[in-house]
């Protein structure tokens, strides 16, 4: 009896005509079966948002021959949880993927991505979860030399589960750098500098634009950062346990003396 093929999600934050989607799509179908739900729009910069208060809309169309895809007009992790609740119902898929993001989700970005916090949400399901990114912002960025990594991580992931609460962050070079090989790395400790442009809009009223730039503190050579800049495809393990253990014994030494 042939084993039954695995029943793979495909999400994204760029939207559901994004290039990076359309790449993670055909490499999954090399794997099993593929549902996409993706946005209607670009949801870059959502994190872990989630639509209330206002109708949620999920329409199934036909993109690509033999897809079948669903476009959702809310965020990232909207779409994880419809497809969950209203496309799956009683049988999760296999695997959830996510991207390939315009675009590097590395360091302190993982918690301002849509594209990993549709993954985390995978997983907080319980379902095996990936995220996916590369280093081009450009709407027709070169993905070529990401899809036999994208499709061994993915396999490997099929085949051997992931720890309990664990999802992986995987980003890649530009392709100019090509990928000399698979590096497994811890996140580094960075963060954006921020500043805001004042500008004025041609009705004379102020506004800000968010400009700045990426401070990476962290040299330690077993970081994502590292990787990227040294031409290895990073793979973080992460959790979405935000608990600071190793901040409990101190506090519990404390003393609240409430009255």
């Amino acid at each position: 009896m042939a084993k039954e093929k695995p029943t793979i999600l495909v999400v994204n934050d760029d939207g559901i005509t994004a290039p990076g989607i359309k790449v993670l799509l055909e490499e999954m179908q090399k794997l099993g079966n593929v549902v996409v739900v993706a946005p209607d729009a670009p949801q870059s910069g959502m994190g872990h948002a989630i639509t209330i208060g206002k109708p949620l809309r999920l329409d199934k169309i036909d993109l690509y021959e033999g897809v079948e895809m669903y476009k959702c007009s809310g965020t990232p992790v909207d779409c994880v949880k419809l497809a969950v609740d209203r496309i799956f119902k009683d049988k999760k898929p296999d695997l959830c993927v996510s991207g390939i993001n315009h675009g590097l989700n590395y360091s302190i970005n993982v918690l301002y991505s849509g594209t990993m916090s549709a993954a985390v949400e995978g997983a907080i399901e319980g379902i095996p979860s990936i995220g996916f990114s590369l280093d081009d912002f450009s709407h027709n960025a070169d993905f070529t030399h990401t899809r036999p990594y994208v499709l061994s991580i993915a396999e490997q992931v099929l085949n051997n589960g992931l720890p309990k609460g664990t999802l992986l962050n995987v980003n890649f070079p530009h392709i100019e750098k090509g990928i000399v090989g698979i590096k497994i790395c811890r996140q580094a400790n960075g963060n954006w500098i921020e500043e805001f442009e004042y500008r004025v809009d041609p009705h004379h009223r102020d506004y800000f634009w968010m400009t700045g730039r990426y401070d990476w503190v962290d040299r330690g050579e077993d970081t994502d950062v590292f990787a990227i800049n040294n031409g290895y495809a990073s793979v973080v393990p992460t959790q979405f346990d935000m608990t600071a253990h190793h901040a409990i014994p101190e506090l519990n030494s404390w003393s609240f003396d409430v009255k």
